[in-house]
This record gives C-alpha cells, structure tokens and sequence, in this order.
C-alpha cells in the first residue's frame, strides 16, 4: 500500500483469470472503493479522487481494466459487460472485502450498472460518471444522442486500429476534444496514448465495442442490463459532455430501487473527473457518507 497518498506504481492482483494493475491509495483496512475507469482514460485518471479518498480514510483502488496496459488480455476475447462486472466482483473478492463502493467512468460505469444488478450483496453503494442507467441508454436514446454514439458503429469496423495507428491516434485526441472541449487531451490522457500505441493494447480497448451486438442477444445480459439498480446510487455528469447529452439524465429516479443522487458538475464535459476533480471528488465523498 502506499500510506496516504495515491499511488504512482502498479502492483498486480489476480482475479477471475486475469492479471489486473492496480493504483492505490489509504490504509489497507478502510472501506474498499473500486474505481473503473472507461475510454479512452487509464486508472491514472482517478489519482486525485484517490487522494482525496485516502484522506478521508478508505482504501482507495483504481483498476486497469482488462486488457488495458498493464493488466492482461483475455485469451478468450471476452470484453463483455457481464465480464467487466464480474473482474470487479472478483477483485472486491481477491482483495479481502465483504463489500465495497464501486466507482465507474464510462465503460467502468456500464461494468458498474452490471456488477450492481449481478451482486447487490457484494456493493454497499455504486457512483457511475458520464453513463446514464443503461435501460435510458439503449431503449430511450435520443435522436440527437444516436448521433453523438455514431463512433460506436466505426468501431466495429476491424480496419480501425490500422487507421488510428497511421494517424498516429490523432482522431481518437480529436474524439476525446470533442466530448471535453477544455480538456488539455493530449497531456491529461498521456498514459491513455502511449498504452494505444501498442496496436494490441488498441485492439482490447476497441474490443468493448464490439463485444456489445453480441452481448446484447443474450438474455442474461439484457435482464442485468435494464434492470433498475438495486443499491444506493449516485450518477454524476459533465454539464457540457459531448459524448453523453445532459438530456439522457433526466427522469432516471425510477430506474435506481435505492435512492438515487443526481450531480451536474457545470463547466465540465465527459471527462469531469480530470476537469473538475475538486468537484468530483466532493461529490463522491458526500455521496459516501450517506451509506451505512
């Protein structure tokens, strides 16, 4: 562990099959939050709400998500939801914990909606960033919304990692502008890139995508998918994200069987916690302290 501060090395853990990288932070018998991270984004992103959750005293973990560097690749291909969910599930397992907290940006925040729906028993709580509940997400999505979410359907194209790799991933900077035009992309997403480099690493992460059509025809999947969330949930969001509207997070309280918080953080896009971590971390931590 690395005592009071977030950690700048990873160490490694095991669980369900794979080699997970792990940043942490605060003393080894505090509360578990597990932070997830999403696209394009790497674990680094959440060091300053591992930090802040340090200080408060929980034992604060930000997980590489399978097949990002370092954590292994799944020699099965899986990078399902129903796979996502179960790494946490595993690793809140591996890690010595009855229940923890999940944190989850994105493609961390859709693993988060599963692995609540999965294992309410295991969550004391769940905070998910830029992702609606997905039952608003893929059955209620706007027109305006179905064309932010079009970079879903070039991704299934297998010629895409060859494209990014020629461009020197620069249409991926341009995404992730796009979504948060404040954000300094290129230099607050260093780790992101360098990881993409290697076309494999590229590969995983593109992966997710394409792992959801077929993930979407198992009934298993749908019924997690869309079920409401049945532990206690805070849902944050980007007033200006350009890859989620704020539009897609209204009329969500009946999809959350728990209670639901709702948080705007104004002048910030789809990556808040890196544009405004002051207030995201706020969020988080009062948010916390409502749980039993």
């Amino acid at each position: 562990m690395s005592g009071q501060s977030a950690a700048d090395v990873f160490r490694f853990q095991a669980a369900n099959g794979l080699e997970f990288g792990l940043l942490e932070a605060g003393p080894a018998d505090g509360p578990l939050v597990l932070c997830l991270h999403g696209f394009p984004d790497s674990a680094h992103s959440f060091r300053p709400l591992l930090t802040a959750l340090a200080a408060e005293g929980y034992r604060a973990v930000a997980v590489s998500m399978r097949g990002y560097l370092p954590s292994s690749r799944p020699a099965d291909g899986d990078y399902s939801p129903l796979a996502l969910a179960r790494d946490a599930i595993a690793l809140i397992d591996h890690l010595g914990a009855e229940r923890a907290v999940l944190v989850g940006h994105d493609w961390g925040a859709v693993a988060t909606y599963v692995a609540a729906a999965l294992r309410p028993d295991r969550l004391r709580g769940v905070v998910t960033a830029a992702i609606p509940h997905l039952r608003r997400f893929l059955l209620r999505p706007t027109a305006t919304q179905l064309w932010r979410s079009r970079y879903m359907l070039q991704f299934q194209w297998r010629g895409t990692e060859s494209w990014l790799l020629a461009e020197h991933l620069r249409p991926l900077q341009a995404l992730a502008r796009e979504w948060s035009p404040k954000l300094e992309v290129v230099s607050e997403l260093a780790p992101v890139w360098a990881g993409f480099a290697e076309r494999e690493r590229l590969t995983a992460a593109l992966s997710y995508y394409r792992a959801l059509p077929g993930a979407l025809l198992s009934s298993e999947t749908w019924r997690l998918l869309l079920a409401p969330t049945p532990v206690p949930a805070c849902v944050i969001h980007g007033s200006e994200d350009g890859c989620i509207g704020a539009e897609m997070f209204t009329g969500l309280s009946h999809l959350f069987a728990a209670g639901l918080r709702e948080v705007a953080i104004a002048d910030a896009g789809h990556f808040m916690h890196l544009e405004q971590p002051q207030r995201f971390n706020a969020a988080v931590l009062d948010f916390l302290k409502t749980l039993p």
